[in-house]
């Protein structure tokens, strides 16, 4: 008998294009200078966006993120807000990401297909935009 494996959304360059063509307008609109980072299910970079003026540092602060976002399978605040709370001990294993307020990840389906990352305003400024991002993207979906 034949097995059938699983079947699960994935992100497609296209849809990763809507996610951050939204986030893009919401730094726009509020005059903030960010870099907007989506991610694939993996952590692998899809889209970055470095917006005139950003700084630089803010490039692998939003691909960390984002990265945080996807793996712990929850936007970066609550692995900020745990740190703060005293769990220190997340920032022994952040293996690349960032555990900072600014990350949000992308589900489909009841799957999560990537994330936005965004850095360089204040963190809940970076939510507000990767929120943009991800929400758009669900809606262009229907």
């Amino acid at each position: 008998m034949p097995m059938n494996l699983p079947t699960k959304p994935m992100l497609t360059l296209e849809a990763a294009r809507v996610a951050l063509s939204a986030a893009e307008a919401e730094a726009r609109r509020n005059q903030w200078r960010v870099v907007i980072a989506v991610v694939d299910d993996g952590g692998h970079t899809i889209l970055l966006s470095r917006l005139d003026g950003a700084q630089w540092s803010s490039i692998e602060t939003a691909v960390q993120k984002a990265r945080a976002a996807i793996a712990w399978k929850r936007p970066s605040r609550l692995l900020e807000e745990s740190v703060n709370n005293g769990r220190t001990a997340f920032l022994s294993i952040a293996q690349g990401m960032a555990i900072l307020q600014g990350g949000v990840p992308i589900e489909v389906e009841g799957a999560l297909i990537g994330a936005v990352g965004v850095s360089g305003v204040k963190a809940s400024d970076d939510e507000v935009i990767a929120l943009a991002g991800v929400n758009a993207l669900k809606a262009s979906l229907g």
